[in-house]
């Protein structure tokens, strides 16, 4: 996250998409040892990795890179990783079916570590069926593009961390904080592969920018 941070600090203003891919992929790579990348090329998992979504203000276009999300103008745009919400779906049906009292699994989450290996399956699939930043080429297909023309317009960029995301910071931590309240497991009307742990007010980073253009 820290190097994607410092690369978009210091890009040039008229820094294409592709551009963007390119450029941050080159230099999360080398914080790579030369040694490693075998390793690396087959295994994923052991990679650096982060989500991104920029505006780009010169070319009017907001890129997702990884799973995030947005509203522009009130409209929701995502791009989620694939097999996520039937892993998610997967988790809650082990819970909803096990005798063990729902307690357990804030404690002890059995259930999220029941499909690990499959989301570490899934994880082959990273830059080679949904994109990421990892310092591996960028599946660009799979980055999502939302071309706006020069009217003005109300956005809001938003990591996954929020479940459900709203027009502003205070009803998306207010809609958060329910969820925490309601279905700490989230195994409800919002289903995710891992619950709130105890103590903590969310279940996953969260970032969140709202401005008009």
């Amino acid at each position: 996250m820290l190097i994607t941070a410092r690369f978009i600090k210091k890009m040039k203003a008229d820094t294409s998409c592709h551009r963007f891919c390119t450029g941050v992929t080159a230099a999360v790579r080398s914080y790579y040892l030369k040694d490693l990348l075998p390793h690396l090329a087959q295994h994923p998992e052991d990679r650096l990795a982060a989500s991104c979504v920029v505006f780009s203000r010169l070319r009017r276009e907001i890129w997702m890179v990884g799973d995030c999300q947005a509203l522009v103008d009130g409209e929701f745009f995502d791009n989620p990783k694939p097999y996520e919400q039937e892993l998610a779906e997967r988790r809650a049906a082990i819970i909803e079916a096990s005798p063990k009292p729902w307690d357990h699994f804030l404690a002890d989450d059995t259930a999220r570590a029941a499909i690990i290996p499959s989301m570490l399956e899934t994880m082959q699939h990273q830059n080679n069926g949904y994109s990421v930043i990892d310092g591996f080429p960028v599946d660009e297909q799979h980055v999502r593009v939302i071309p706006l023309d020069f009217r003005p317009w109300e956005i809001v960029l938003a990591s996954d961390g929020y479940p459900f995301l709203c027009p502003t910071l205070a009803e998306s931590e207010e809609r958060l904080a329910r969820q925490r309240r309601d279905d700490p497991l989230n195994i409800g009307t919002f289903k995710a592969t891992k619950a709130f742990i105890p103590g903590n007010n969310s279940f996953d980073d969260r970032a969140y920018i709202r401005f008009r253009v």
